[in-house]
């Protein structure tokens, strides 16, 4: 499918053939930038190889094309799904002698700070797998206890007779001196398992969280390494049968956690920098879209078929790092994604209590929702069809038929089952179908709204100040009732929502971080040795980059402090200016509530964020040619549900939509990759970039 040609060509000439893909539970979207026009597909994913998708889309867009080279951004869910369903490799884990237990131990945090029974996750690496190694290094870098190799060769061994696929080695202090950690990286070449090494995977002080991080990178290399090679290999291998100029040329770059992309082999070696891979893509290119709509800041809302993910995102200029994934926490630099497990295969069921719930289970892509034709679980996308919110022609412009007889049939024995259940009676009330269709819309609303809550409340921000801007397959179902329940006076839905996230790998940068611990009291700190450590960090940041194939002005360097009070347990990450010590009391004051300007500071780190920065689409504004009324686009009038009560609401074709048409509720609107639901008392225009701005009568 193609959509409105508002694009410029891509950076190397218009022979490039730049795809982005998005690989998610339910769908695998591919989005491709050829000529300066854009041209978009969707595929059912397949979760047994996911990368016969990725290569079954880029293969489709090749077709009737003849470029010079190929460029493909990947968004993968490949690793984080491995470490949330703990199928990841077995790994095994080498720290200094006496630190064995670190893994379990952890840190005295409670999660759930009001749970009776508060339990920890069991470790990635069990017990008979940690080993203890004799070395020792001091705080400050010198060797207290030189490594002994005799010890590393004996474990050697015996991971080579355990079975063991992979290997973290974490070492006490190895961010300031990895002398040691390389040792025995050279000692486990031979083994020919991947070996990850916490002075290379994230040299920073906090032992707990470099173990973590370490052991989650070696737990999952495996399996992204046979990922991303036959990724690689397949991308190349279509470049060579299509008869490409350049196949050597032709590239695969990942997505990862901090917004930016990297190559796959960089990815292959550090897969836990993919952790949030996905939902990256979609963060960015939402920033992208807010600001082409005139706000510098909106709440992104992701609603996919397995999950949505919210955050509040805008021109963030100090990068965020830490946090959790599942159970475990990582130190790498991080998007602040909130992520709900709703979306439109959340499976709708009753609890022991009686109560209605809907999800983390996903009916996914196989077998899918009932609606599909095999599910046997009615979802929320079940639902929507049933209340009458999905055209009848199906999904994917009609490519994708949706069965809704079986849907409504499902949801009535549904209703007999459960009601005789709760109420000793199986009896079907009247649009008994509907009312249990709106509970499960209603249950599922209440869960993103509180996401969308948690992300703005931990920023300090009332999300009635921004506008939501929805996207994924069913962003665009759920905008207006979210905004209803958050007093969000207005709403955004971008062209090829359902696409979004995959749009995103076309407007990323390509991005590394670089650190330095310093642990060191600010007023102790010479200027010049600041300038120094930022100078060591350059130096490999321009080294990579020129490799990757960046030139000298395609590259941007941006440098930052992590800053703290004395005493204090955590750090801010600050901006390296002249004026360093005074914007970080700013932005504690921001953060905290407080700031203290006369207590001593310390810095804990150097932090150096690189940015290769190709050309990337350039979105153009269009003309206002349509009329207010669209009646061009409008398809049929059928009845729909909303809240409760039946009206008729007419539906549209969005792709005939024109800059400067409105649209009254009630109301959908049909498009390829997604549906628009436009309650009653709301109101849609199409703006000159033809994203829809949806907005509330005033009442």
């Amino acid at each position: 499918m193609e959509t409105a040609p508002a694009l410029s060509p891509g950076r190397s000439g218009s022979r490039l053939l730049r795809v982005a893909v998005d690989t998610g539970g339910t769908f695998t979207d591919c989005v491709a930038l050829w000529q300066g026009r854009l041209f978009c597909l969707k595929l059912p994913s397949t979760p047994h190889a996911p990368e016969e998708a990725l290569l079954a889309g880029i293969r489709r867009l090749l077709q009737d094309r003849n470029p010079s080279r190929i460029e493909v951004v990947h968004g993968t869910t490949v690793g984080t799904n491995a470490i949330l369903e703990q199928k990841g490799a077995r790994t095994a884990l080498l720290t200094t002698e006496g630190f064995e237990d670190l893994l379990e131990i952890g840190r005295q945090n409670r999660p759930k700070l009001y749970a009776l029974g508060p339990s920890k996750p069991a470790p990635l690496v069990p017990s008979e797998r940690r080993h203890g190694i004799p070395e020792r290094v001091g705080v400050g870098g010198e060797i207290l206890r030189p490594l002994d190799p005799s010890a590393v060769l004996a474990r050697k061994n015996h991971l080579r007779e355990s079975g063991v696929e992979s290997v973290a080695v974490v070492y006490l202090f190895s961010f300031a001196n990895p002398r040691h950690e390389e040792e025995t990286g050279m000692l486990l070449q031979d083994l020919g398992l991947p070996v990850s090494l916490s002075c290379r995977v994230l040299p920073e002080h906090r032992e707990y969280e470099r173990t973590s991080t370490t052991v989650l990178n070696a737990y999952i290399a495996p399996i992204l390494r046979r990922y991303l090679g036959r990724a690689e290999q397949g991308v190349k291998s279509l470049a060579e049968t299509t008869r490409i100029e350049e196949p050597q040329a032709s590239s695969l770059w990942v997505m990862q956690s901090n917004g930016g992309a990297l190559s796959a082999r960089y990815a292959a070696d550090y897969p836990i920098q993919t952790a949030l891979s996905g939902p990256a893509a979609g963060v960015v290119a939402a920033a992208a879209w807010g600001r082409l709509a005139g706000f510098p800041q909106v709440i992104a809302l992701d609603m996919g078929g397995t999950s949505t993910d919210v955050t509040l995102v805008g021109d963030v200029e100090v990068p965020s790092r830490g946090g959790r994934i599942g159970d475990y926490p990582v130190g790498i630099p991080l998007l602040p994604i909130q992520t709900v497990a709703a979306g439109g295969g959340s499976i709708a069921r009753i609890d022991e209590g009686g109560a209605l719930r809907v999800g983390p289970e996903s009916a996914g892509a196989d077998p899918g929702p009932v609606c599909y034709g095999r599910g046997e679980e009615i979802t929320v996308t079940d639902a929507h069809l049933v209340l009458g919110r999905i055209g009848p022609g199906g999904l994917l412009g009609g490519q994708m038929g949706l069965d809704a007889v079986r849907a409504r049939e499902f949801f009535a024995r549904f209703g007999r089952e459960h009601l005789a259940a709760l109420c000793g009676s199986g009896a079907e009330e009247e649009n008994a179908a509907e009312k249990w269709a709106q509970g499960i819309l209603d249950v599922v609303n209440v869960r993103m709204a509180r996401a969308i809550q948690l992300v703005c409340a931990e920023s300090g921000k009332d999300p009635r100040d921004f506008p939501l801007l929805a996207y994924g397959g069913a962003g665009g179902l759920h905008a207006c009732d979210l905004a209803d329940a958050l007093e969000i006076r207005r709403a955004l839905i971008p062209r090829d929502p359902g696409l979004f996230s995959a749009l995103g790998g076309l407007f990323s940068d390509f991005v590394r971080d670089y650190v330095e611990t310093l642990l060191q009291a600010q007023e102790q700190t010479e200027e010049e040795e600041l300038r120094r450590g930022f100078a060591r960090l350059a130096a490999r940041a321009e080294e990579e980059l020129a490799a990757d194939g960046f030139a000298k002005t395609e590259r941007r360097l941006s440098f930052f402090l992590d800053l703290r009070y004395v005493g204090q347990g955590f750090e801010i990450t600050t901006p390296y200016t002249e004026e360093y010590v005074s914007q970080f009391h700013r932005l504690h004051e921001i953060k905290y509530g407080y700031a203290d300007w006369g207590r001593k500071t310390e810095i804990v780190a150097l932090r150096l964020q690189a940015r290769g920065i190709p050309r990337k689409p350039a979105l153009f504004p269009e003309k206002v040619t349509g009329p207010e009324e669209p009646e061009e686009s409008l398809l049929y009038q059928r009845p729909v549900w909303f809240a409760g009560r039946v009206q008729t609401a007419r539906f549209y074709q969005r792709e005939r939509l024109l800059p400067g048409n409105r649209i009254e509720g009630p109301a959908v609107i049909l498009e390829y990759s997604g549906t628009t639901v436009i309650p009653p008392a709301w109101m849609a225009g199409v703006d000159r970039y033809r994203s829809l701005v949806l907005t509330r009568e005033e009442q």
